[in-house]
């Protein structure tokens, strides 16, 4: 009996062992990546009574190589934007704050061999007038689309004075810089401020990327375009060969089926190339898929009150995969 147990005691401790040097070989086999350090800073100007800031941004490894991809801008946890990085980790963003205290922060969200990283808070106090005015945030501010998937995110318009104004006030959404194949819409595209409104106004900025087609559609011919051709090319080869039939005896037959065989030529080499022509033999050619990347968007909102107009941006990312 105490030979088992002390066989046993044997077999848990080589266990034990065995355990305490697989867990290392683990831990090397899963790196979290490179540890990362975002900074930002921040310059503001007054313009015509409300504050623009404009922000530096830059990510970098403890490797000291410049990191990959978005980053996330937010004002004391609510999102407002989100950037690209360029090669060298750096990102600029600019943005119209509402009067008073704000606390920026950026977020890096990590890439395939950097972890993720946020910032210190930045304070930024925005000016207040008292001209009618807004400020528009996205959020998420980040969206990763595979081919031929869409996706939503929020718009939000956020008054400014609004006491100031003696009428509601429209603003119009729009966005750019979409790929190919790629198209946004918004619902409202236009949304309304009302005098002495405080709350933010929102609406949802629909993506939309378009997948790559596997197969080709093909028209049916129509039964007679046989019968079509034959009816054309049948006299005119009978009408050329009397003509030239006769050019020995006749000079003047000679230029003239010279001038109707160009002609013909003519008329069949265009009718072959012309696009209308493809479309009814070979079908529409495939849809093309929205290239892969990553892309930064443009959102804007306007307004006009007639005389001058108010036009506010900010940014997102969007990731076709």
């Amino acid at each position: 009996m105490t030979g088992l147990m002390g066989r046993s005691l044997r077999l848990e401790l080589f266990a034990g062992l065995g355990l305490a040097l697989a867990l290392p070989a683990m831990a090397v086999e899963s790196p979290r990546g490179v540890a990362t350090e975002t900074t930002v800073t921040a310059e503001t100007q007054d313009l015509n009574g409300h504050t623009q800031a404009t922000l530096t941004l830059r990510v970098i490894g403890q490797d000291g190589q410049p990191a990959h991809g978005a980053v996330v801008i937010a004002d004391e946890g609510e999102t407002l934007a989100g950037v690209t990085l360029d090669a060298e980790g750096h990102a600029t963003a600019v943005l119209t704050l509402t009067p008073g205290e704000h606390g920026l922060t950026a977020q890096y969200t990590g890439d395939t061999t950097h972890q993720s990283s946020r910032s210190q808070v930045t304070p930024v106090r925005a000016a207040t007038g008292t001209t009618p005015d807004f400020s528009i945030a996205i959020a998420p501010a980040t969206i990763s689309l595979a081919q031929g998937q869409s996706g939503t995110v929020t718009a939000s318009v956020t008054p400014v004075n609004a006491s100031s104004l003696t009428a509601p006030m429209f603003v119009t959404l729009s966005c750019s810089g979409l790929p190919d194949q790629a198209s946004c819409t918004f619902t409202p595209e236009s949304i309304e401020i009302l005098p002495n409104a405080t709350v933010a106004v929102t609406s949802s900025m629909d993506l939309a990327t378009v997948a790559a087609s596997t197969s080709r559609m093909t028209r049916p011919r129509e039964g007679n375009a046989h019968h079509v051709a034959w009816a054309i090319l049948l006299p005119g080869t009978l009408s050329l060969a009397g003509l030239a039939f006769g050019v020995r005896r006749r000079r003047w037959l000679s230029r003239l089926s010279l001038l109707a065989m160009v002609g013909l030529i003519s008329v069949l080499g265009t009718t072959g190339c012309s696009p209308l022509y493809y479309y009814h033999n070979h079908g529409p050619s495939q849809n093309l898929p929205t290239p892969a990347g990553t892309y930064t968007l443009l959102v804007t909102a306007q307004s006009s009150n007639g005389i001058t107009a108010i036009t506010h941006t900010t940014t997102m990312v969007l990731t076709v995969q």
